[in-house]
Order: structure tokens, then sequence, then C-alpha cells
């Protein structure tokens, strides 16, 4: 049995189709069609709805963006969902929905309901309404008609002047019902999805069932269902893995829970790798963040991925468990093929460890792509440089989108040690060894040429930016 409120009704199902969508539930089992369907991927946010789960302490809540069409069902399990439906107050519109009707942001009005549903996500936060934060909760919503600006307008306006709603004032009520669905519940089953709480439920599921799918934010997995029309085989879910919620930061490293959605580790790793924060932003859109794992992102050792290369630059360790003990396997030899790793029959990803930078180690990511967010990277690049004396102590690389796996480039390793950092001829024997270090291949997303031409370019923008005696602004930090 899965149980979560929708809205304020407490939902119980003993039994649901493995790869059946909240989208799927909300439209053709309960007819709450403001929820739309547009891509059925993740990419337009017309089917954005708002999950309010428990903080980690469990003293509040919090309200998240996602988007249902990717979202499965199962995932409910111990959440409230809110829907387009439920803002209003009978023919009171709650003051998100009034806002976007007093700035005239709607049109054709398809795109209008998850776009409602993202402003009343912010309006519901803590984060300041500056075009910046805006922008971002706005980041997973394509509106073909409107040109944002009105959009942007209204966000502002409504989240400058918040007022308490009928969800602040049910909040204790709310907050008290979730408590009891998780407190009752200490294995959770729906038809084919299992939702195991500790390492030895989950050891022995994976035993019992050899043949089932790990899933985390299901993101990616649900698209075969969307996209490719194939039935889900037996799913095992991370989600409720507290052991794989975790985040400790010591001096030596910086230690993230596998399990936890990209927006909860965002801010730890931004303050300790700032150079992170525009490939974090850019990953995607913000409601696939508040549901993507880092630990899926890793383990589908996807070439196109964008975290595997921030591992392999850092040199980070990925820790695998399988109930009875754990191993600490390389970033470096972790990838072994298209979409395969190291990870043993029965093993699941538990964290991925950081190394903390030195002093004296410059890290820079790029990621270029058609759209600058919510879009696949054509190539992605991670660097990191260690410096002695002015000469290269050390450099370690990661790459997507060249290969059939995340990748690095020793040879830059081998050539570039001992070398004078600011000195001309490294900038040119870097950009050299990148432009035919790899065969790329020709896709829809770029050609192999300009994946080696963008090689080297990424390494040429990399060398001007760590150079103390030159002041060259070499990207666009602020957008329209």
């Amino acid at each position: 049995m899965i149980e979560f409120l929708l809205n304020n009704e407490p939902v119980s199902l003993e039994e649901c189709e493995t790869g059946m969508s909240v989208q799927q539930f909300l439209r053709q089992q309960k007819q709450l069609t403001g929820t739309k369907e547009g891509c059925a991927a993740g990419d337009c946010g017309a089917c954005t709805i708002v999950l309010g789960e428990l903080t980690a302490d469990e003293s509040g809540l919090q309200y998240r963006t996602v988007n249902s069409c990717i979202t499965l069902l199962a995932n409910l399990h111990g959440k409230q969902v809110i829907t387009v439906e439920h803002l209003s107050d009978g023919k009171q519109l709650h003051p998100v929905q009034q806002a976007l009707v007093d700035h005239h942001g709607s049109q054709c009005g398809f795109c209008t309901p998850g776009i409602i549903m993202s402003m009343f996500s912010l309006y519901h936060s803590d984060a300041e309404p500056t075009r910046e934060t805006v922008n971002k909760s706005l980041s997973g919503n394509l509106c073909r008609c409107t040109g944002y600006r009105p959009i942007i307008d209204a966000t502002t306006e409504v989240c400058e002047r918040r007022q308490p709603d009928a969800f602040t004032q049910k909040q204790l009520q709310t907050l008290s019902q979730l408590k009891d669905i998780q407190a009752k519940h200490t294995e959770v089953f729906a038809n084919g999805v299992h939702l195991p709480e500790t390492r030895e439920a989950m050891a022995g599921l994976l035993a019992a069932y050899p043949d089932a799918r790990l899933v985390g934010g299901s993101t990616d997995l649900a698209l075969e269902s969307t996209q490719q029309l194939k039935s889900l085989p037996e799913l095992i879910s991370t989600q409720r893995m507290k052991d794989c919620k975790q985040i400790t930061v010591t001096d030596e490293q910086v230690t993230v829970g596998a399990a936890l959605p990209l927006s909860d580790i965002d801010p730890v790793l931004v303050a300790h790798f700032p150079a992170l924060h525009e490939l974090i932003e850019r990953f995607a859109s913000l409601p696939i963040r508040n549901q993507a794992t880092l630990g899926g992102n890793v383990a589908n050792a996807s070439p196109i991925g964008d975290m595997p290369p921030v591992l392999l630059a850092l040199n980070a360790t990925i820790e695998a468990d399988d109930g009875h003990e754990t191993r600490l396997l390389p970033a470096s030899t972790f990838f072994t093929g298209y979409r395969q790793t190291q990870l043993r029959k029965g093993e699941w990803i538990k964290a991925i460890h950081f190394p903390r930078l030195q002093a004296n180690t410059q890290l820079r990511a790029y990621k270029v792509s058609k759209r600058h967010e919510d879009d696949i990277s054509a190539v992605c690049a991670v660097f990191a440089v260690t410096l002695e004396n002015g000469m290269v102590a050390a450099i370690n690389s990661g790459f997507g989108g060249v290969a059939a796996t995340p990748v690095s480039c020793d040879a830059l390793a081998e050539q570039l040690i001992g070398q004078p950092w600011q000195a001309e001829a490294t900038r040119q024997l870097g950009k050299r060894i990148l432009t035919s270090a790899f065969n790329p291949i020709d896709d829809v997303r770029a050609s192999a040429a300009y994946r080696n031409q963008v090689l080297g370019n990424l390494w040429q923008r990399f060398w001007f930016e760590t150079q103390s005696a030159l002041l060259v602004t070499t990207r666009v930090p602020h957008y329209a």
C-alpha cells in the first residue's frame, strides 16, 4: 500500500501499474485535467505540480515543483500532492492566479497551469523574488505565446507581497497527517514498486527480485514508459533510504547521499566547489533537479550526463553497498562501457565522496548545449589544475558527450605536469591535445568535428580564466 494526500484528501492505493505516472493518475483516475500533457518527457512544464514534503527534521513542510509526467505514482508515498485545481477558494483565485490575470500572463492557456504551480512553489518559499530566483523558479516552464515578461512580472510582484493562504493555515494539520503516514509504514509496496527504508530491506529485495530495476527520481527511467512505451519491470526505489540521504562535510571531503535530489545537494556542493554553480543550475530544470538524484545520474553512466565529468575531475569516490558491506570505487575506473559500471549485482550507490579542493587548485565546469537550460549537453568539460610556484603540479579532467562513457584525458596530465601555467605554449599544447583526444560521434546535438573544436575552445577558456595576470571575460553571466 502507498498513502499520500491529494490536497487534503487522504489517498490509499493497494495497487497501481508499475509505470503509472502521477499525471496519468490525476487525469485518468481523478479527472484533474488542469495538469496537462505536452511532451511526456519533463521538458515543457505543462504537467508541473507541487509536492508538499516533510523537511529533513520533520518540523515543517517544503513545497517543490515536479514534472508529473515522469514522476512514478509510487513515489508519492508520504507526500502532499497539489494541483492547479486546489489553489482557488471557490471563485476566489489564489494570489498567484490573480497576479497572472492582472499581468495578462496567459494567452492560449495550455502552459498556464504548470506556470501557476511554479509560481505557487516560489510563493511558499523563503527565497527573495529577485530576477534570478524568479527565472530559476520558472526555468522548467515553456510558453510559446507571452514572451515571458508578463509571467516574470506577475511572479515577482505576487512574491514581493506574500500573504498567508489556505495552505499556510492548514500547515499543522498537513504536517500531522504526513507524519502519521510516515510513522505507520516501514515497508511500502504497490504492485511491483518497492520502497525499502533500510539497507537490510534493500538487500533482501534485490536478492528476492534479481531482475528488478533500481530507481531514484525516475526522471530518466520513466522515459522508457512515456517515450518508448515499454512496460516497466519490478522496481525498487531508493526514495526512502535514509542511509542514502545523508550529507557530511569534513576537513578532507564532502560526502553526498546518492538518493538526495540535486536541489538538496546544490547548496553544499556550490559552497565548497563554487565553480559548479552554473553547471548545476543548467542541469535540466528546477522541477527535474527536485527529483533527479546524484546516484541515479552516476549509475546511469550516460555519456552525456552532467555530473559524471565532475566526479572524474574531482577524483571522487563512489561508495557501493550490498547490505552487508560497502566498498569504495574510484570514479576514474567506475565507468566501464556504454551505460555500464563497476557495480555488482545486488549493489547500489550509497554515497559519493568528493575530496575538498586544495587552496592552490583551480576548478572550472562548462556545458555547451543548444539551449542554455533544460537541455542535454553537446559537450561537458570540467577541469581542475593544481599549481605550485606557477608550475602545473596536477591536472584532472572530466568530459561528457565525446565518448561512449564519461571520460578523462590522461594525456593532459602526462604532457602538462611540470609546465609553466602562464606560458602561451601551455595553452597551445592543451588545445592541441584535446582537439584530437577523442573520437566523438555525429548526432542531432553536434557533429564530431564541432565537439572536437569545442573541447579545444573550452580548454582555452579555462586557461584564460585562470590567469592571474589577465582579466578576460569569457562568458555572459546574466541574461535578459
